[in-house]
């Protein structure tokens, strides 16, 4: 047997190195433009369901049982619904099913339609399972995901609407209608935890009220479960309290000390983030390429302390929401980001240049700089597709979806690479939908090779 001593010596002569930090100076940009005014109905709290009820209603708090789990919020014209719940069993002998239900109210005394103009949802198992890909993937088709989140804004970025969504929804006057009614099953799955992600582009011609709900599969006469009925879900949202267990309290703003982000639970305002990138002298029309052998980034999804010294926080502010979620959207989960570059190279000689989303290690700190790690962290920080639309060295169009998988602190491949002829002027267009299970902040680097 092994001494205390050389055991010792063999675990710490096992473990792996730290790694390495690289530290690119470099210019840090806040990221120009906005978010939109689209609405953003936002259930992503509690994040693991264990117990039935309300997940995030809009509804107005008067007549229901529980007057503070009802946030009066009508929603109207273009918005959006984005839903990301995990189901786990708390009992290895209790394996029912979670349904999730989301319920549209037409408050008005005339009918109202609500188009859905694109929508999916999957579970991660067996829609989406978790998978190591590489980092840098062709996906022509969308056929390459990993994860539900993953695979629903993939679907959505292509402006696809799943089979079993309806193109329209009509709601008679004063009546409720189901968007959405799915399970999240845990059972034959080890460990039984399963998740879903949910994004939907919804356009209304009225005011309607929305909620999420989560209840325990009903079960027929013969033990078999079955979905719940409308009727079922209208009694759940009068009668029930607030989903649980509860996530952690997020820390107010400003205050100093740790930091918790807290889970989302209301309506949000911003859906996509449009952005010329220029040069404050040329008026928006150009963005001169860095010289060189140096590099430029701007910064993506930016949060409370992780904004790389540009004092940015891009989180989408919160209309609506319970006390005791997240005060902003953290993370942009489920938001677009459509970034136009019209890349100019303004010197005597032809130039390279790459376009790269990169994760470097989050920071607050103004240092001119981005440091990343050799290797990278095991962490996954980012997974999604990427669309890049732009001329390529012979003149033709190119519309080209990559998915990328990076690790916290990657400097990661170029997505777009390009050769600009002196005093050339080419559009790059990057678009991507910020998928769930990714953690923020990222950058979008614009370098030219030496």
């Amino acid at each position: 047997m092994l001494s205390l001593l050389s055991a010792l010596l063999l675990a710490q002569s096992s473990t792996p190195a730290p790694p390495e930090v690289i530290v690119h100076p470099q210019e840090v940009r806040p990221l120009t433009g906005q978010l939109d005014n689209v609405m953003v109905f936002n259930s992503n709290s509690p994040e693991v369901v264990q117990t039935e009820g309300i997940l995030l209603s809009t509804f107005p708090p008067a007549d229901q049982a529980v007057p503070s789990a009802h946030l009066n919020q009508p929603l109207t014209g273009r918005f959006d619904v984005f839903a990301h719940h995990i189901a786990k069993a708390t009992d290895p002998d209790d394996l029912k099913t979670l349904y999730m239900g989301i319920v549209l109210h037409n408050p008005s005394q005339k009918p109202v339609s609500v188009d859905v103009l694109h929508g999916a949802s999957y579970l991660s198992q067996p829609d989406a399972p978790f998978i190591e890909l590489d980092g840098y993937l062709l996906n022509p088709t969308g056929a390459i995901y990993a994860g539900p989140g993953d695979r629903a804004t993939n679907d959505v970025l292509r402006g696809k609407r799943q089979n079993s969504w309806p193109a329209q929804i009509k709601i008679p006057a004063g009546e409720s209608r189901m968007l959405l009614n799915v399970p999240i099953p845990v059972k034959e799955l080890d460990p039984p935890i399963n998740g879903r992600s949910t994004l939907a582009r919804l356009r209304s011609n009225g005011q309607v009220y929305a909620a999420s709900l989560a209840m325990f599969a009903p079960t027929n006469a013969d033990g078999t479960e079955r979905a719940p009925t409308l009727t079922e879900w209208k009694k759940l949202l009068k009668e029930g309290k607030l989903a649980g267990p509860r996530d952690k309290a997020p820390t107010p703003p400003k205050q100093t000390g740790p930091l918790a982000y807290g889970r989302v639970a209301g309506v949000a305002k911003g859906s996509v983030w449009r952005a010329q990138l220029s040069d404050p002298d040329t008026k928006g029309y150009t963005l001169k390429i860095p010289e060189a052998g140096k590099a430029y980034s701007y910064v993506l999804s930016s949060v409370d302390r992780g904004a790389f010294g540009t004092q940015q926080i891009q989180s989408a502010p919160m209309i609506v929401r319970y006390p005791d979620t997240a005060y902003a959207a953290h993370g942009n989960y489920g938001i677009q980001y459509s970034l136009s570059l019209p890349l100019h190279n303004s010197t005597d000689q032809s130039q390279k240049v790459a376009i790269i989303l990169q994760t470097p290690v989050k920071n607050d700190e103004s240092q001119g700089n981005l440091q990343f790690f050799e290797p990278p962290a095991k962490q996954v920080f980012f997974r999604g597709t990427i669309r890049a639309r732009y001329q390529d060295d012979q003149g033709r169009p190119q519309t080209r979806y990559v998915h990328l998988v990076q690790h916290r602190g990657e400097q990661a491949k170029p997505i777009v690479e390009m050769e600009l002829n002196s005093q050339d002027i080419r559009l790059v267009q990057i678009d991507f939908i910020y998928p769930p299970d990714s953690t923020p902040p990222q950058v979008l680097t614009v370098q030219t090779q030496e």
